[in-house]
C-alpha cells in the first residue's frame, strides 16, 4: 500500500472530507478513518460514502450487532459508522474501506469493516457489501456526516495497492 493523502479535520468540524484528484496508478484503494461527529448522540452516526460526488446507483447490504441485538438492512447508499458527540469523551469510530478495481470500466464494489468506540451498550459493529453500479473511474472520493459536522480530529487516509505482475497485490 501507498499512502496517498491522509484528511484531519480542524477546529469547529467539517461536513465532509474530500478526496479530489485521485489518480489512476493503482489498482485498489483503501480507506482506513477515525471519526467521531458533534451530534448529541451517545451512539453512532451515518456516514455516508459517496464515490465522484454520487447520490444515486449506490446499494448496499449490512451485517451488524450492538451488543445487544444483531440484524441486517439493505440501503440505496453506501454507510458506515462515526462516534456521536454524546459519546464516551475523546472516543472515535474506526472504519476501513477497500475498493478493488476503482479505475475499471466496470462497476465498483465496496467492503467495510466498521465499528464504533462507546462505554456503554450504544456501540456499533458493522460489515458492508456496497455497489457503485457506474463504469465511470473513481476519481473523487467524499465522506459526509448524516447529522452535524465530523468533529475535530477525524481522520481519513487514503492509500494505493498494487497488483504485482502476476496479478497479485503486493504490498510495497
Amino acid at each position: 500500500m501507498q499512502h496517498i493523502e491522509t484528511v484531519t479535520v480542524g477546529s469547529g468540524g467539517a461536513a465532509s472530507i474530500t478526496f479530489s484528484a485521485i489518480p489512476a496508478d493503482y489498482t485498489d484503494l483503501v480507506i482506513k478513518l477515525s471519526l467521531r461527529t458533534t451530534t448529541a448522540d451517545t451512539g453512532w452516526n451515518d456516514i455516508f460514502l459517496r464515490p465522484n460526488s454520487a447520490t444515486t446507483n449506490l446499494t448496499a447490504r449490512a451485517l451488524y450487532g450492538t451488543g445487544s441485538a444483531a440484524a441486517s438492512f439493505s440501503v440505496s447508499d453506501i454507510r458506515f459508522y462515526a462516534n456521536g458527540g454524546g459519546s464516551t469523551a475523546s472516543t472515535f469510530a474506526n472504519s476501513a474501506i477497500y475498493i478493488p478495481n476503482y479505475a475499471s470500466s466496470s462497476a465498483k464494489s465496496v467492503s467495510i469493516d466498521s465499528v464504533s468506540e462507546n462505554n456503554s451498550t450504544t456501540a456499533i459493529q458493522a460489515i458492508l457489501a456496497g455497489l457503485w453500479n457506474q463504469t465511470t473511474a473513481i476519481t473523487s472520493l467524499e465522506i459526509v456526516s448524516s447529522s452535524g459536522n465530523l468533529a475535530e480530529f477525524s481522520s481519513a487516509s487514503l492509500y494505493g495497492v498494487l497488483a504485482g505482475s502476476d496479478g497479485i497485490v503486493a504490498v510495497s
